[in-house]
C-alpha cells in the first residue's frame, strides 16, 4: 500500500488531462484530516490528492459522481489510482465561506453580503440532502452507512474521554450514561432522514464567482437534517447572531417544504437537542486536538463551543430534567472557566491597582538586518525564531502577501507546526506578564524572527498582540519592521 504521495503519478496524470506540463506545484497546509492537498498549476489548475484511507478515498470519489448526476456543485474527479489512494479533482479555487466571513466574526456585524452568502448555503443543503438522497448505495459511506447508536456513542464517549476527563470536572459516570443512552433514543428517533453531510460548516465551502460550491462530504450517511443545520449555524467559531440565524432556519425550510412536507414549530425545538448533540461531539474532537494532539489553535475554539452550550441551557429547561447529570456537568465546566478567567481578570487587577501600565512592544524581523534593538533602559526581552515553520514565502500566490493578509493566515492557521510554536511562546510570555505586573515593570520586549520578516514572523506577533491586547494593565506596541508599520 502507497504510505507517501505519487507526485509523479499526478503530474502525468496532469499532462494528459490539460495537454501540458504543470507550471507550479503547491502542497497545500492540512485541515483536520490526513490527506495530503497538491494544487497543480498551468493553464488549468486541479487538484491532487493522496489519502491513506482507501475506503475514505471511494466515498468521496463515488458521492462525487452521484452528486454531479444530481446537478449538485461539488468537484469532479478524474482520475483514481488503481489502489484508490490517489486522485485527480477540480480545483475549486482558494476562498473558503470561512475566509469570506473573517471580518464579520471578529466584529459581529455581517454585512448584506455575508448574509446573502449564508443564505446562498443553507438554500443549497436541502438540494445536497434530498437530492443527494435518491438512488444513493449508503454501503459506500464511511465509515457509518446510517446515523445510528453506534455513531452517536462513539461521539458521545468522544466527548466523555477526549474532553470531559481532560478538564478535569466531577461527575457521576453512571448517571451520566443514563444520560447519554436517554439522548441516544430521543435523537435516532427524530426524523425526516436524508443524506446528512456531517461536517456541512464554512470552512467546506468554496466560494466560485460568488456560488458556493462543497467538499468534503465523504464523511456523510443517512440521518435526520436536523444536524446539518446546526453544524452550519451553530459552527463553533461562525458567531451567527441570532436574528440571522432564524431567518436563515426560516429560508431553509422553504427549500425543505419543496421535498417533504414539515412542521416548523417542531423542527425548531427538535433542533435543541441536535445543538446539545453537535456542542458535545465538537467539545470531544477540540479536546482531543488541543489536549493529546497539543494543537493549541483547536483550544481556542473551545470557549465559542461552550458559549453554545451556555445559552442553550438558559433558553431549554426541559434538557434539565430530561438529562440532569449531563447537563449539571455542563454547568460545572461553564462555571469553572468563569470562575478562572474572573480570578485571573481580579489578580490583574489588583496589581494594577498598585503599578504602573506595562508595555509590551511586540515586533517582527528578518534575520537578515539583524535582530531588533531594545531602546528601554532595562532592555532585553524574547526573541523567537520562526524559520523552523513551513514557510509560505516558498510558494508565488503568497510572495506579494504578508502574515497580516487573510490567505497567509489561512495558510498558517492549517500549520500544526505554527499552532504548537505560539502555545509555548503564550506559556513563556504569560508567566513573564503576570511576574512583570507583580512586580510593577513598565516595559517587556518580545520579537519574532523569519528569513523575510513577512510571513511567519508577522503572522507570530499579530497573533500574540491579540492574545495579550485583552490582558488589564497591558499596553501593547506592534510592530512590523519590515513592512515599517506601527500600531
Amino acid at each position: 500500500m502507497e504510505k507517501t504521495i505519487n507526485m509523479e503519478l499526478l503530474l502525468r496524470w496532469y499532462s494528459e488531462i490539460v495537454g501540458e506540463d504543470a507550471q507550479e506545484v503547491t502542497v497545500l497546509p492540512q485541515a483536520g484530516s490526513s490527506r495530503t492537498y497538491v494544487r497543480l498549476q498551468g493553464s488549468r489548475p486541479l487538484i491532487g490528492v493522496y489519502g491513506a484511507s482507501a475506503e475514505e478515498n471511494k466515498s468521496f470519489i463515488t458521492l462525487s459522481k452521484h452528486f454531479r448526476q444530481a446537478h449538485l456543485p461539488v468537484p469532479k474527479v478524474y482520475r483514481v489510482s488503481d489502489d484508490g489512494h490517489h486522485y485527480l479533482q477540480e480545483d475549486l479555487g482558494t476562498v473558503s465561506l470561512f475566509e469570506a466571513l473573517a471580518e464579520a466574526r471578529t466584529s459581529g456585524h455581517f454585512t448584506a453580503n455575508d448574509v446573502s452568502l449564508l443564505r446562498k448555503t443553507i438554500e443549497w443543503l436541502p438540494a445536497l440532502q434530498f437530492d443527494g438522497d435518491k438512488g444513493l448505495d449508503y454501503d459506500v459511506c464511511y465509515p457509518q452507512a446510517t446515523f445510528n447508536a453506534r455513531s452517536v456513542n462513539w461521539d458521545l464517549n468522544y466527548f466523555k474521554y477526549a474532553y470531559l476527563k481532560a478538564v478535569a470536572v466531577e461527575f457521576q459516570e453512571d448517571r451520566l450514561e443514563d444520560d447519554f443512552q436517554q439522548l441516544t433514543t430521543d435523537l435516532l428517533e427524530i426524523g425526516p432522514h436524508a443524506f446528512l453531510y456531517r461536517d456541512f460548516q464554512s470552512r467546506n465551502v468554496l466560494l466560485r464567482q460568488g456560488e458556493p460550491w462543497f467538499i468534503d462530504f465523504q464523511g456523510g450517511r443517512k440521518g435526520p437534517i436536523h444536524y446539518d443545520v446546526v453544524s452550519f449555524l451553530w459552527q463553533a467559531k461562525a458567531r451567527i447572531p441570532r436574528a440571522i440565524k432564524t431567518s436563515l432556519i426560516t429560508a431553509y425550510l422553504d427549500k425543505v417544504e419543496a421535498y417533504v412536507p414539515i412542521d416548523r414549530e417542531k423542527f425548531t425545538a427538535q433542533l435543541r437537542l441536535f445543538v446539545l448533540f453537535r456542542s458535545l461531539q465538537v467539545l470531544g474532537a477540540y479536546g482531543f486536538r488541543g489536549y493529546f494532539e497539543r494543537k493549541a489553535h483547536f483550544l481556542e475554539s473551545i470557549p465559542f463551543a461552550l458559549e453554545n452550550v451556555q445559552e442553550l441551557l438558559s433558553e431549554d429547561c426541559s434538557l434539565v430534567s430530561r438529562y440532569p447529570e449531563l447537563t449539571a456537568t455542563l454547568r460545572r465546566i461553564i462555571n469553572k472557566k468563569i470562575a478562572c478567567k474572573e480570578k485571573s481578570k481580579t489578580e490583574t487587577s489588583n496589581s494594577r491597582l498598585s503599578h504602573q501600565e506595562l508595555t509590551i512592544q511586540i515586533t517582527s524581523f528578518s534575520f537578515k538586518r539583524g535582530i531588533p534593538s531594545d531602546e528601554s533602559p532595562n532592555g532585553g526581552g524574547f526573541v523567537f525564531d520562526c524559520r523552523a515553520i513551513h514557510n509560505p514565502g516558498r510558494y508565488a500566490e503568497y510572495k506579494t502577501l504578508t502574515g497580516m493578509d487573510q490567505p497567509v493566515i489561512a495558510f498558517l492557521d492549517k500549520e500544526p507546526a505554527m499552532a504548537s510554536f505560539l502555545e509555548q511562546v503564550y506559556a513563556l510570555v504569560d508567566e513573564s506578564v503576570n511576574t512583570y505586573l507583580r512586580r510593577g515593570f513598565d516595559h517587556l520586549m518580545v520579537s519574532f524572527g523569519c528569513t523575510g520578516g513577512q510571513h511567519r514572523s508577522v503572522y507570530a506577533a499579530e497573533h500574540l498582540a491579540a492574545h495579550l491586547q485583552q490582558v488589564p494593565g497591558v499596553s501593547v506596541k506592534l510592530v512590523h519592521r519590515e513592512q515599517q508599520k506601527h500600531s
